[in-house]
């Protein structure tokens, strides 16, 4: 099996020097190929063309995580992203989310274990948030003014699906929180998709975000 490549992008070298000695003593699936300590390091990586995978932080001295995110997706969009940072404003949280970016862990909960578990799911295609991330984000949609226009084409069940979907939760997860099959699930996210005229689970979850649904 291929091993998971990834780049670890913080300003803070303990940080790194951490997450390599984690990943590499107990997770052999995961390797590092790449670190940088500032977002013009981050673009001069020569491994860039054949990462799999850059756990980002927000907050680097030259310039700043989101607009290195904007970037990478659209020079590298099959580069997948997990955003990693101590930060709880919501409107950098919102920005990362619109961005596309596959994840987001906070800093101050993060194990190895959960930042492994965060890797694997994105790279088998699913969206990872943290638990206290969810928490923001759940904020962020509750506080927006509801779009009943849009809500209303959709059945009580696919509003749970997208409800379950911005906490972060896999299909699998979704399946057994509603106690229906993954293949149910899967239906409900493809009529979903079609209403809304998008084509994955992330532009799902931005869409909604931006719009205020459920």
């Amino acid at each position: 099996m291929d091993k998971i490549k990834i780049i670890v992008v913080d300003d803070h070298e303990m940080i790194r020097c951490g997450i390599r000695y984690a990943i590499e003593n107990r997770h052999p699936d995961i390797i590092i190929v790449g670190e940088a300590k500032s977002g013009a390091e981050f673009f001069s990586l020569n491994s860039l063309e054949t990462a799999d995978l850059t756990l980002l932080d927000i907050a680097l001295p030259d310039i700043n995580g989101i607009k290195i995110a904007q970037q990478i997706k659209k020079q590298y969009p099959n580069m997948k992203i997990l955003a990693f940072s101590a930060t709880e404003n919501e409107n950098d949280i919102k920005e990362m989310i619109n961005t596309g970016v596959d994840g987001f862990i906070s800093k101050e909960n993060a194990t190895t274990d959960i930042l492994t578990e965060a890797i694997r799911s994105i790279m088998h295609g699913f969206n990872y948030f943290g638990k206290d991330i969810s928490d923001i984000i759940s904020r962020i949609y509750v506080a927006k003014k509801k779009s009943t226009n849009v809500t209303s084409e959709f059945s009580e069940q696919e509003k749970k699906v997208i409800e379950l979907c911005i906490e972060g939760l896999s299909a699998k997860m979704i399946a057994d929180r509603i106690n229906i099959s993954t293949r149910t699930v899967d239906w409900h996210k493809s009529n979903i998709f079609r209403k809304l005229g998008i084509n994955s689970t992330i532009e799902m979850v931005n869409y909604c975000l931006k719009n205020g649904i459920i």
